[in-house]
């Protein structure tokens, strides 16, 4: 089997997950990691046994063995890596949200076209199995015509005024935060399992912390918890803590979701309910392997993951037999395992989602904004 040479650029806490994750793939080799300095770079390098470590992306990007590369920066940076790898032939794979703004996501869209390079905007989420198997069970119209979704997505990582992340930083992030980095996730994942696109959306945004006390150091994500008293700078905060949305998904179902980064105990609720005109589905990440259906008249059910049990399509996305847990992990895995398909095989289907998955999200996200901006409902371009 012909070993595919990767490369992963970000030797933060998404740069960890990819290695370990791409290294499950037994035709899959990391070759190289950028960091953004030398000997950032070269720490991860011998932490995780990669034989190139540079802070130089071009470096990486004229070795010919390298065939595809992980953007796993600070968003700032997609765009122009994506587009560098882009042209250098690359197959490429990017962290969402895939830009900083809508025009960066369909000038990358247009050079992936023109290159015919396989891209993967990670929307790694979709990948549970028994999302999978929600997902199927519309397909199969188990649930009906949908009427209604709901939900939420719930972190407690950034409560205090002392937590700090370079997402707080629109120069780094963007200026959505709690919108972009697990809102993009809500509004996907919702289009993904209905089939149906958001089609407008009325949505509030709010700051709790106007300043913040920003570490005199770098400090990787989901790590703040453990870190001690150092020295601070103040810092005015000016994008969400929190984000509230009405929406219309197609032209008759409606629905609503939050998302924040300050509810005190929820680790990583990531959670949604469907609700059709013959049934209901709820799922949430917290305990990814149990499935919720509901019924009007007859009792609802509990279900654990179990491929055997599950739509043959939906099966295809487990790799352990029932009551083995999948998880977190196993969801980047089954991205990976398809997108590098497509790179050892352009003939092999696009069974992920691409650059275009990622324009839709920037264009959702841009209508967030303006709706919030407004103070009322915004249309979103089909």
């Amino acid at each position: 089997m012909k070993k595919i040479k990767t490369a992963i650029a970000g030797t933060g806490f998404m740069g960890k997950v990819h290695t370990e994750n791409v290294r499950r793939l037994p035709n899959v080799e990391v070759a190289a990691v950028v960091g953004s300095r030398p000997e950032t770079a070269r720490k991860f390098a011998e932490a995780m046994s990669i034989p190139i470590a540079t802070d130089n992306l071009n470096e990486v990007l004229a070795n010919k063995e390298i065939e595809a590369i992980h953007i796993c920066t600070p968003n700032v940076n997609h765009y122009p890596m994506s587009l560098a790898a882009i042209e250098a032939g690359k197959a490429v794979l990017c962290e969402k949200p895939m830009t900083m703004d809508v025009e960066e996501a369909r000038k990358l869209v247009d050079a992936a076209k023109a290159k015919n390079a396989v891209n993967c905007v990670q929307h790694n989420l979709r990948y549970y199995p028994s999302v999978q198997q929600m997902r199927q069970m519309v397909a199969h119209g188990d649930l009906g015509e949908i009427l209604i979704v709901q939900g939420t997505y719930s972190q407690d990582w950034l409560l205090y005024d002392t937590d700090w992340n370079w997402r707080l930083d629109r120069k780094e992030n963007g200026p959505l935060r709690v919108m972009g980095d697990i809102g993009s996730h809500w509004m996907d994942m919702i289009q993904h399992l209905t089939g149906l696109s958001i089609s407008a959306v009325c949505a509030d945004l709010a700051i709790f912390h106007k300043e913040r006390k920003r570490p005199k150091g770098s400090v990787e994500t989901f790590s703040g918890k453990k870190a001690v008293a150092q020295d601070y700078q103040s810092f005015p905060i000016d994008t969400e803590d929190f984000g509230a949305v009405l929406l219309h998904l197609g032209t008759r179902a409606r629905g609503a979701f939050t998302v924040s980064q300050m509810s005190a105990g929820r680790k990583n609720r990531f959670a949604f309910e469907i609700f059709g005109t013959k049934a209901g589905v709820s799922w949430d990440q917290e305990s990814p392997d149990t499935l919720w259906i509901g019924h009007r008249n007859e009792p609802n059910q509990i279900i654990v993951k179990d491929a055997s049990l599950f739509y043959p399509e939906a099966g295809a996305f487990a790799d352990l037999p029932g009551g083995h847990s999948e998880g977190y992990d196993d969801s980047h895995k089954q991205v990976f395992k398809r997108f590098y398909a497509r790179v050892a095989d352009p003939s092999a289907p696009v069974d992920y989602p691409t650059f275009e998955d990622g324009l839709r999200g920037m264009i959702l996200l841009r209508s967030v904004a303006e709706s919030a901006q407004k103070r009322a409902w915004v249309d979103v371009p089909a």
